[in-house]
C-alpha cells in the first residue's frame, strides 16, 4: 500500500509496504539525487550525494520504506534541504513491529548526516523514534561518509535488542486511567507551551481496536499517533473552532518521538 502524504506544510512523504524504487524516491524527495552541495558550503565540505550513501546501504541489505523531504522558503535551496529515509532489513520485521535505521541529510549545511534507531509499527503505518535507548550518530561531510554510515548502520543495529526489552517491558506494564491521563498531559505540554487545543483524553482515543489497552504500549502508541497525526477537534484560546495538524517537520516529528518515547520508558522503570 503507498501513502503518498502531506509531511507538514510543502513537505511530502511516501511510505510504502515494499522497498522504494529510485523513482519514488526521487518524487517526494528530490535533494536524495542532488549532483552538488548548496553554494554556501566551503571547499572543506565533502559532497556525497545521500543516492551514493543509500546505495551503498542497500548492498549491505537496507532497503528504504519511507522517505521525506522539507521544503525551503529561500530561493535556489528547494533541491538541498533536508531529507530524512527510514530504512531495514528482512531481518529486522519481528511481528507486529519492525526495527528500522533513519537516516537524515541535507546539501544545505542544515545537517550532518544523521542516524538514528526507529521502530515501525505495522497496524497503523506509523514510524517511531526509540529516544535515547539507543545513542545517535551523526557523521560530518567529510572523509569516507559511505562507509562511517554504514558502521554507523551496524553499530545501532547491535543495541536493538535493548530497544526489544523495553517494548516488552511496555506491553507487559499496566497504567491505571489516572496514570494514562498523566502521560497525555505531559504529552501535550511538550507540544504546546501556553495553552493545547484538545484535552488528555483526545489523545487517549484508540482509532483501532488494537490499541485498546491499559498497557503502557498502548497507551503511548495511542498518544503518539494522535499527536503525530493530528485531526483531533479542539477550541483556540478565544473559543473558535480548530482541528490539530499533522506534525509539520522533520525535526520536529524526531524531537517529538524521542520524546514521548523517554516519557513511556520512564514511566515502565517506575511501574516496575
Amino acid at each position: 500500500m503507498a501513502l503518498a502524504t502531506r509531511f507538514g506544510s510543502g513537505t511530502r512523504t511516501m511510505t510504502l509496504d515494499t522497498p522504494l524504487t529510485d523513482d519514488q524516491l526521487f518524487r517526494v524527495a528530490p535533494s536524495i539525487f542532488a549532483e552538488d552541495k548548496h553554494g554556501s558550503r566551503s571547499d572543506r565540505y565533502t559532497y556525497i550525494p545521500t543516492i551514493e550513501v543509500l546505495n551503498g546501504l542497500r548492498n549491505e541489505g537496507f532497503q528504504p520504506f519511507m522517505a521525506a523531504q522539507s521544503r525551503s522558503r529561500i530561493e535556489g535551496k528547494s533541491e538541498f534541504t533536508k531529507h530524512m529515509v527510514r530504512l531495514r532489513q528482512a531481518g529486522q520485521i519481528t511481528g507486529p513491529e519492525a526495527f528500522e535505521i533513519i537516516l537524515i541529510n541535507s546539501h544545505d549545511g542544515t545537517s550532518s548526516y544523521q542516524m538514528l534507531a526507529g521502530i515501525f509499527r505495522f497496524v497503523c503505518h506509523n514510524g517511531m523514534v526509540t529516544g535515547d535507548t539507543i545513542q545517535d550518530m551523526r557523521i560530518p561531510h567529510r572523509g569516507n561518509i559511505t562507509d562511517n554510515v554504514i558502521d554507523a548502520a551496524y553499530t545501532i543495529l547491535e543495541d536493538y535488542d535493548t530497544a526489544a526489552e523495553e517494548i516488552e517491558k511496555m506491553k507487559s506494564l499496566q497504567l491505571t486511567e489516572g496514570e494514562q491521563a498523566a502521560y497525555a498531559q505531559a504529552a501535550l505540554a511538550l507540544k504546546y507551551e501556553d495553552y493545547a487545543p484538545v484535552e488528555p483524553d483526545q489523545l487517549l482515543q484508540a482509532r483501532r481496536y488494537e490499541d485498546r489497552k491499559d498497557s503502557i504500549w498502548s497507551t503511548f502508541n495511542r498518544v503518539q499517533e494522535n499527536m503525530i497525526k493530528g485531526g483531533l477537534h479542539g477550541r483556540t484560546t478565544n473559543g473558535k473552532k480548530t482541528s490539530t495538524r499533522k506534525v509539520q517537520s522533520i525535526d520536529t516529528d524526531v524531537k517529538l518521538n524521542k520524546a514521548l518515547w523517554i516519557l513511556a520508558n520512564k514511566m515502565a522503570e517506575y511501574k516496575a
